[in-house]
């Protein structure tokens, strides 16, 4: 049975859904100013992996990530680049969306955009003023009491008395509390017409946090399976969410044996680069398109899951060639295999062992452990055992989106970016002359063709019948 580590209540629970079969999935996706970072592609291949594992497990599954098209971010970049806030989300939404293509995902079933959804969050917003957890402060902003939501803080493990306005993203003159947030922003005259919205409270412009409130709620229910994010959102994104979700529903007479707003809480770990928190101002910061300048898609996929997604991953160039090298390992196994189409066994102890780490709240670190030890099992295999235990790891891998390209072209690519020394072409001309020296029986030629392609990293295997296949090392 699927255990999964709940954040709310902080250990491993067993996941019965709420409904038999049907898992309902809400993610906290992108604002949208600026191109995707590895730390937005550790949460888009992390929650992947964990729709693909559910799927395979039978579950049909609603998966929801959100875009925040409308934020002080993205309104200043707007402004800085003179154009309209439609024309700036658009363009990066493309970029996220390419981004995510040559990764190798799968799209969102459904991916709402703040900007559409509107009327939804001031009615979410007027539900709150009328069950007096939220108010119009003087500054024209609407703000959620929190000092009312007797469960503030669940999620985060922080009280009201730990709490201080320091921790606040903002924390305007118009609060009663330092501790409130904002639900809707009144609007600033020097802000341009497409950032303001009519409402009963002004024109204006939604607070970040009842975004996602309101989107999930309106396409998942107000009671839905598994929300996720990463580690950075839990405190306050992710516990306003259910103040605000939780007291739209119950009220100020909210209690801990009400139905809760989510059941299952899941954050990724942080990402650090070389040590060191990225972030532009160290100057380690890096894109995913930049990455995959120089790596394939597959590797960065592979590096990140091979750390548990709950646990913090170092970030480097070496790192990436270790997941490469892992990658070479794996598919050199099916080179070495033929071609089968038999499914995976179901019943062999790799596809129990690989199972079980999986259902052991998405241990893909554990899971990668058991193909590597099926590769070997491959590399050691003859004939038919050899088929279909190829068979099984292709199988098991896929759940991962890993090992589904031909191993043949995948080992010749070499690195992305980099000099990859002999072309394709050169290299068959080295490997004939060498077949030829063979033939004419000067063994040292053909020694020395296959000394002199190693050192330039290209790895020749000699086949039954006189083929001979390479690779880059």
């Amino acid at each position: 049975m699927l255990q999964i580590y709940n954040t709310l209540s902080r250990s491993k629970q067993a996941f019965k859904p709420i409904e038999p079969g049907k898992v309902k999935m809400y993610v906290c996706g992108m604002t949208v100013y600026d191109f995707c970072h590895i730390g937005h592609a550790r949460v888009m291949i992390v929650f992947d992996m964990v729709v693909c594992w559910l799927r395979a497990s039978g579950y049909e599954v609603v998966y929801v990530r959100n875009i925040t098209d409308i934020d002080d971010k993205i309104i200043n970049r707007a402004i800085e680049n003179g154009e309209p806030i439609s024309a700036l989300t658009q363009r990066f939404i493309d970029a996220m969306h390419a981004d995510s293509d040559e990764l190798g995902l799968m799209h969102p079933d459904h991916e709402p955009r703040a900007t559409d959804y509107i009327s939804q969050l001031q009615g979410m917003i007027g539900r709150l003023i009328e069950k007096e957890l939220a108010y119009q402060g003087d500054d024209g902003d609407v703000n959620f009491a929190v000092r009312l939501f007797p469960e503030y803080g669940r999620l985060s493990g922080k009280s009201l008395d730990e709490l201080n306005a320091g921790e606040r993203v903002a924390v305007g003159g118009g609060k009663r509390d330092p501790l409130d947030f904002v639900l809707w922003k009144s609007a600033k005259p020097e802000e341009p017409a497409d950032t303001r919205w009519k409402s009963p409270w002004g024109e204006g412009r939604p607070g970040w946090h009842i975004e996602c409130s309101a989107m999930s709620c309106d396409l998942l229910g107000e009671h839905f399976d598994i929300h996720g994010g990463g580690a950075d959102l839990q405190f306050p994104h992710h516990e306003n969410e259910i103040a605000q979700s939780e007291g739209a529903l119950y009220g100020q007479d909210h209690t801990a044996s009400d139905e809760p707003f989510v059941n299952y809480w899941m954050h990724n770990g942080h990402i650090r680069v070389n040590e060191e928190k990225m972030s532009k101002s160290l100057g380690n910061f890096f894109l995913i398109r930049d990455v995959l300048k120089n790596f394939d898609p597959e590797v960065l996929r592979f590096f990140m899951l091979r750390a548990h997604y709950r646990s913090p991953i170092n970030y480097s160039d070496a790192q990436l060639e270790e997941a490469r090298s892992g990658l070479v390992r794996l598919y050199t196994a099916l080179s070495q295999s033929p071609a089968s189409n038999q499914p995976t066994d179901p019943y062999s102890p790799w596809a129990k062992r690989f199972s079980d780490a999986m259902n052991d709240d998405f241990n893909t670190p554990e899971a990668i452990a058991a193909l590597f030890d099926l590769a070997s099992e491959v590399n050691r295999a003859q004939g038919d055992e050899k088929a279909q235990l190829a068979a099984t790891l292709k199988g098991l891998a896929g759940t991962l989106n890993f090992l589904q390209r031909d191993p043949t072209l995948f080992l010749q690519e070499g690195s992305r970016g980099a000099d990859v020394g002999l072309s394709a072409a050169v290299i068959e001309e080295q490997i004939a002359a060498r077949v030829a020296a063979k033939q004419a029986k000067d063994f040292a030629k053909a020694d020395l063709i296959r000394k002199t392609l190693l050192e330039q990293s290209v790895v020749l295997e000699d086949k039954p019948g006189g083929l001979t296949e390479w690779r880059r090392n």
